[in-house]
């Protein structure tokens, strides 16, 4: 495969969902009380949620770029000719700036691409990019299919407080909510790989509702431009039953709202320990990525 791609933890793409494909992937960081560790490897999220019901101090942090630097030599040894390297925002962690130190020092020719987002639209860019890949696609058509999967897509979410968000610093635009933040349970979203304030509910099962009705919308959208499909990824730390019942709402008007004119697939993807930290437990959160054409 003449191009490998390489992307974070924060991508949580499901287990075996990389089998066969030329992806390598790059854990951020988790300090809780103290002790680090490292995403997906020895931390998963049900120990960032107890660690935050506990009260017990929990932060994050990129990888070093020398983590960058092995995953690229690693492809390289495994007979890629280029990379296509796909992170977490730049206006959320510093993980992009660290790839692209370690891209000056890869032996092969590395193109870093900012996602401007997280989770499962990066997740199913990086599947679209790897499957191109397989084929033999060039780096440059890769890199525009990641490029356009995440232009196209869209996240967003529900918390049930702030609080996590504004601890960490990742809050933006949106902290202009925190004052009401025990009279409101507010929507967000991520516009240009940040934070944004786009409802506010004064009821958790109201916002959630929303939620609902703006990932249809959402869908809908991305259907109009990219009529092959559309994926949807509904994310949750800790609130298992409450992302089935909406992924399951999500399917079946989905089904019915948009008929024969794409396929949608509706999947339900735990966050991981990362951004787990900073939205905390209770979160939802849905992704709406497109299908694009190669």
């Amino acid at each position: 495969m003449p191009t490998a791609l390489v992307t974070d933890s924060t991508a949580y793409l499901p287990p075996g969902s990389l089998h066969g494909l030329p992806v390598h992937v790059v854990p951020l960081h988790v300090v809780i009380g103290g002790r680090e560790h490292e995403e997906g490897v020895d931390i998963g999220p049900a120990r960032v949620a107890d660690a935050l019901h506990a009260f017990t101090p929990v932060s994050t942090s990129r990888p070093a770029p020398g983590a960058f630097l092995e995953a690229y030599e690693s492809a390289a040894r495994d007979g890629a000719d280029a990379v296509v390297s796909v992170h977490l925002s730049g206006e959320l962690s510093s993980t992009v700036a660290g790839a692209e130190l370690a891209a000056e020092q890869a032996p092969v020719p590395v193109t870093v691409v900012d996602s401007r987002a997280l989770g499962m639209v990066m997740g199913h860019a990086v599947l679209a990019g790897a499957r191109a890949a397989r084929e033999g696609a060039s780096a440059a058509t890769v890199e525009r299919l990641v490029r356009e999967t995440c232009a196209g897509s869209s996240v967003v979410f529900y918390v049930d407080t702030l609080e996590y968000l504004r601890r960490g610093g990742r809050i933006g635009r949106a902290g202009a909510l925190v004052g009401s933040a025990l009279a409101i349970k507010p929507i967000l979203g991520l516009r240009d790989g940040q934070i944004v304030p786009l409802e506010r509910v004064r009821t958790a099962s109201r916002a959630i509702a929303r939620l609902e009705e703006l990932s249809l919308t959402a869908a809908e959208r991305a259907l109009g431009a990219h009529p092959a499909g559309a994926d949807l990824a509904v994310h949750h730390l800790d609130a298992q039953a409450r992302a089935e019942q909406l992924a399951d709402r999500l399917a079946e008007r989905a089904g019915r709202l948009l008929g024969d004119r794409a396929a949608v697939g509706v999947e339900v993807v735990e966050l991981g320990a990362v951004v787990g930290a900073h939205v905390g437990p209770g979160t939802l959160a849905v992704a709406v990525v497109p299908r694009v054409g190669g």
